[in-house]
């Protein structure tokens, strides 16, 4: 039986197998005419584990965050825990952006196109700007140049195509309420006027102040009074974590639908399509991916390896693998949420009450993938229409990337909403995400990996200076 045990295949390699099967078979349903049978028959599978995953993620965030908070001897531990949690995850974001716009600028993806195209993307441009009374920064006047005048016609016509967009119209309606929000609105947002409406529209923010407060209250009273509701909570807490244990035993196979469904709902019954998606990887999506990849695996190892003397970096991935496979193929941090909180307490060893506090805060406010991506897109974009930011507009995307990225939802292509805001603190035409959407999807499986391995990190480097971490852990979650 033993041996047995020894030879079990790890569930990240089942993990990674339902994965490239779900690629395979995209391929070859596009090849055999199989795409209504794999969006009516397989698809459905990958969107009930985003559904169970997600139905469980409000309870155990829940029930985590008060367990947490009364294991605590005193609101001075959980106000310190507090203050770093919030620290790194201010200093990872704010590194994130700056990476990204230290690539974009020396790569200069948006440089790589015809000097025509550049020129009636930057006539475009200037014409939105007139239309629209937004000052044009770098002084450059192609309008008024004759030199360019062959081309205002094109410019006009292309410019009529981007406003034009249905699909555009509606993310532009999305980022234009986000926009029009008071400066201390996302306090207001975090105060539920009722608990049980947040529980039923997920408003993860207002959940976690609410188990805040219902903790730190639980702490202030004898705790003979409150022993009841603490065994509850902590039963509670159990119950959900080892539905979690439950549900990722069919996680190699919901992956598998997953990747299965999404693929082949974007080939369209076209197998080439996934191909062209694959090698229309441009300088523009190396950009994203290489700052993805060294935020992934050169910058977070190196910090987490560097105060868990004895984790080393196999050891890391080895950990955190079967949050990050899920994180790629479902594009959602909440979804994960529940196997991220299960790979930091059981593989890294991070106690409960600070992975119960700072993961789900994590999952809401830190977003270091999306971040580094809407730096890269913006000045990406101008590049592409010939516009040169001056270092007060790249001052302003790091600021606003970094604000944006804390109201970003943890669900699939969020991110591209938030990334309307930032190009219009800038003055840039919002309208030009439609030239990254189409490979959009792509990237978003990439950053939820880089979100939710940087939570990870910082509950790491917490639970390290609060003295709440066992590694190796006791128990292994094999």
């Amino acid at each position: 039986m033993s041996d047995l045990k020894r030879r079990r295949i790890p569930l990240h390699f089942k993990i990674i197998i339902g994965l490239i099967l779900g690629v395979g078979w995209s391929y070859l349903s596009g090849h055999l005419g199989w795409k209504d049978f794999t969006l009516n028959w397989i698809a459905p599978f990958g969107e009930i584990f985003i559904r169970l995953l997600k139905l469980i993620a409000v309870p155990l965030v829940l029930f985590s965050i008060i367990q947490g908070i009364s294991g605590l001897s005193d609101t001075k531990s959980l106000g310190r825990m507090g203050i770093k949690t919030l620290a790194l995850y201010l200093v990872t974001t704010v590194g994130a952006v700056s990476l990204g716009l230290l690539l974009v600028n020396t790569l200069q993806p948006g440089q790589k196109i015809s000097k025509e195209l550049q020129t009636v993307n930057r006539l475009s441009y200037e014409i939105w700007a007139n239309e629209n009374g937004v000052k044009i920064k770098d002084h450059k006047d192609y309008l008024h140049n004759v030199e360019y005048a062959s081309y205002v016609k094109e410019a006009q016509a292309k410019l009529s195509e981007e406003a034009s967009d249905v699909s555009l119209s509606e993310k532009m309606k999305s980022a234009g309420s986000q926009k029009e929000k008071r400066p201390l609105e996302i306090l207001v947002d975090m105060i539920p006027s009722n608990i049980f409406a947040a529980f039923t529209n997920t408003k993860m923010l207002q959940i976690i102040f609410f188990a805040i407060l219902f903790g730190i209250t639980l702490i202030s009273l004898p705790r003979e009074k409150v022993e009841t509701v603490i065994s509850f909570c902590s039963g509670a807490s159990e119950v959900f974590i080892k539905m979690v244990d439950i549900i990722m035993r069919g996680a190699p196979f919901f992956v598998f639908a997953l990747m299965a469904g999404k693929l082949t709902e974007m080939s369209n019954d076209n197998p080439e399509r996934i191909l062209n998606l694959l090698t229309a990887i441009t300088s523009y999506m190396f950009a994203v991916i290489a700052g993805l990849s060294l935020m992934a695996f050169i910058i977070y190892p190196i910090a987490i390896t560097r105060f868990v003397k004895k984790l080393n970096y196999r050891g890391f991935f080895k950990a955190m693998s079967p949050a990050q496979f899920l994180a790629f193929s479902s594009s959602s941090s909440a979804a994960t949420l529940p196997v991220t909180m299960d790979c930091v307490n059981k593989n890294l060893g991070v106690k409960e009450e600070v992975s119960s506090f700072v993961l789900p805060i994590g999952a809401t406010v830190n977003m270091d993938g999306t971040s580094l991506y809407q730096a890269v897109a913006v000045v990406f974009l101008a590049q592409l229409h010939g516009v040169d930011l001056t270092f007060a507009q790249q001052l302003t995307i790091v600021i606003t990337a970094t604000l944006a990225s804390i109201g970003t939802a943890a669900v699939p292509s969020a991110g591209l909403i938030m990334l309307i805001i930032v190009l219009q603190s800038v003055g840039l035409n919002p309208a030009w995400i439609a030239l990254i959407f189409p490979v959009d999807r792509i990237l978003d499986m990439c950053r939820t990996v880089v979100n939710v391995t940087g939570d990870a990190t910082v509950a790491t480097i917490v639970a390290v200076s609060e003295k709440k971490i066992e590694y190796p852990p006791a128990e292994g979650s094999e």
